[in-house]
């Protein structure tokens, strides 16, 4: 979900952190991007912009961003941590395990079963994170 070029950016100033050039783009990157990108994927994206970036520099800046509340990481089973803006509206994930696409979604359904559950088990819902694993419902040579 791809917020305003300036957003990871203006977090980070709030923040207080010192945003060098380098930043700045890994930032706009991180801001444009629509989908969840992992680090290599960033990395490609940013040295587009400025080739002296290189892949520790990307490293460094996801970690910061991450431990300052910025990103959320996420893992989606394939072996690589994914990131996406951390203060968006809560929403859940079905990870197409053939592609690897990630789609968001929200159901008001499933959010009410998971506070009765929480509930019946004696707790208060606070935060929780769905992350549901699928193939599409027709294989490519059209049988389930």
């Amino acid at each position: 979900m791809a917020v305003d070029a300036g957003r990871i950016e203006r977090l980070c100033l709030e923040k207080g952190m010192k945003m060098t050039g380098q930043r700045r783009v890994i930032a706009r990157v991180l801001s444009e991007a629509a989908d969840h990108p992992d680090v290599e994927e960033l990395h490609r994206r940013a040295a587009e912009e400025d080739a002296r970036i290189s892949i520790a520099t990307v490293y460094r800046t996801v970690r910061l961003f991450d431990e300052a509340g910025i990103l959320e990481r996420h893992d989606f089973g394939d072996g690589r941590a994914r990131y996406e803006l951390a203060d968006q509206e809560h929403h859940d994930h079905l990870i197409d395990l053939r592609t690897g696409k990630v789609v968001e979604f929200n159901d008001d359904q499933i959010e009410s079963l998971q506070r009765q559950v929480a509930e019946r088990l004696g707790y208060k819902l606070v935060d929780h994170r769905l992350e549901l694993f699928g193939v599409p419902l027709e294989s490519e040579d059209g049988k389930d």
